[in-house]
């Protein structure tokens, strides 16, 4: 699988195994059907509560611990900059590991932004410890990467948001392009598109994708992450079905044309499938975070 260098200099899988909503009891086989599949690359997040299953398939498995590259999130209930140093060392000690290879904040708090930028510094504190390789954000619209940039003394290497064909956020891309902010797409195959109530189908039955990979003798999720990865964008597509996750990882033996690519373009909705950034408060999605 091909690598992304992040703007620190740091190399990532462009495709890693996601485990958002995966229970504990699965995200173990999940994660080791990955790695035996090829990834070295998974996402997970302190919200999640599977981190230490993730730590143990990775500790478990015969690939080399400097071969994985983990990412993690703090979550918005540990946001502050003691709070989200201990936040990391919480994440640290359920995956089992003295550094973590990517470490983000899960969202931003726009009604309480001075404590995002407090456990962004807190992130810059870890990074220059060495205790991390690399810090980024997640679901960070331009106005809070601006906020975050008129302050912050390290940019950051990854803003992971909502990405899919339904779904593009360009604006959002496009300032991190300029600001070299690599683009992380979660549901990169539109999964929120069907496994949440929502007014539009499912991406995998769309008739343009079908149509596009019927022509590659492909899946429509191979295609969709094979659209994001010709567009430059890290992918981490979930699964806990040993085939789906070694499908979505057979991705590398075709191109899509530049008319194919434009066609999956053209069908973006403007529709969010996730929450909207700015509902994201405290009071309605605080939760503690156990210790380690």
């Amino acid at each position: 699988m091909n690598t992304l260098t992040l703007n620190n200099g740091v190399e990532m899988p462009a495709l890693g195994l996601g485990v958002f909503q995966t229970p504990p009891e699965e995200t173990r086989a999940a994660v080791e059907a990955a790695l035996d599949t090829g990834y070295r690359h998974v996402d997970t997040a302190a919200a999640y509560g599977n981190e230490r299953e993730v730590g143990q398939a990775i500790h478990a498995s015969d690939v080399a611990r400097d071969e994985v590259f983990i990412e993690t999130k703090i979550w918005i209930s540990d946001y502050g900059y003691d709070s989200t140093l201990h936040g990391f060392e919480k994440s640290a000690g359920k995956l089992g590991v003295d550094q973590i290879d990517l470490l983000i904040l899960h969202q931003a708090l726009p009604s309480k932004f001075e404590k995002t930028l407090e456990a962004y510094r807190a992130l810059e504190t870890l990074l220059e410890q060495g205790k991390v390789r690399a810090i980024g954000v997640s679901n960070f619209m331009v106005d809070h990467l601006t906020r975050l940039l008129e302050v912050a003394q390290v940019v950051p290497a990854v803003n992971q948001i909502e990405v899919h064909p339904y779904f593009q956020q360009r604006e959002v891309q496009a300032f991190g392009t300029k600001h070299d902010i690599l683009t992380q797409a979660w549901s990169p195959i539109g999964g929120i598109t069907f496994y949440r109530d929502g007014e539009h189908r499912s991406t995998l039955e769309d008739p343009t994708i079908v149509e596009i990979a019927q022509a590659h003798s492909k899946s429509p999720a191979q295609v969709m992450l094979r659209w994001h990865l010709q567009q430059g964008r890290s992918v981490i597509p979930k699964s806990t079905k040993a085939h789906r996750i070694a499908e979505n990882f057979d991705i590398v033996d075709f191109d899509l044309s530049g008319e194919q690519l434009a066609a999956i373009d053209a069908l973006d909705t403007g529709k969010r499938g996730g929450p909207e950034p700015e509902d994201v408060t405290l009071e309605a999605f605080g939760r503690d975070i156990p210790e380690a």
